[in-house]
């Protein structure tokens, strides 16, 4: 990635306090934000076929888009954990951790196959 997030986090802080809009970048608001953005990256998906979602990207049309949503999604989610004082990559961290605790990895089988023990 050309920038960390937290040199993208100041940028927007800047840009936001550029046009005086950080009054309105509550929690409250930005998490609602948030779920919009996210909102409208799944409208793009919503009516097309598991292969056709695998393919987006090699429309440049619906690729831009697919592009500018997920932008818009981790805007607002930096911009949010900026006003909570969230490091985001501490929280992932921490998250991935504790899904492998909770969900240890296990031998995937085949549809036709029975995995092991189960014959």
């Amino acid at each position: 990635m050309s920038e960390d997030l937290h040199a993208l986090q100041r940028r927007l802080a800047e840009f936001a306090a550029a046009r005086d809009w950080q009054q309105y970048h509550t929690p409250k608001n930005l998490a609602a934000a948030l779920s919009v953005e996210a909102a409208e990256l799944v409208e793009i998906f919503q009516w097309l076929t598991p292969e056709e979602s695998a393919q987006v990207m090699a429309n440049p049309g619906k690729a831009a888009r697919v592009e500018d949503e997920v932008a818009d999604v981790l805007a607002y989610l930096l911009q949010f954990c900026e006003a909570l004082g969230i490091d985001a990559l501490t929280a992932l961290a921490a998250k991935i951790e504790r899904n492998e605790t909770r969900f240890p990895a296990v031998r995937s089988a085949r549809p036709d196959r029975p995995r092991e023990g189960e014959e």
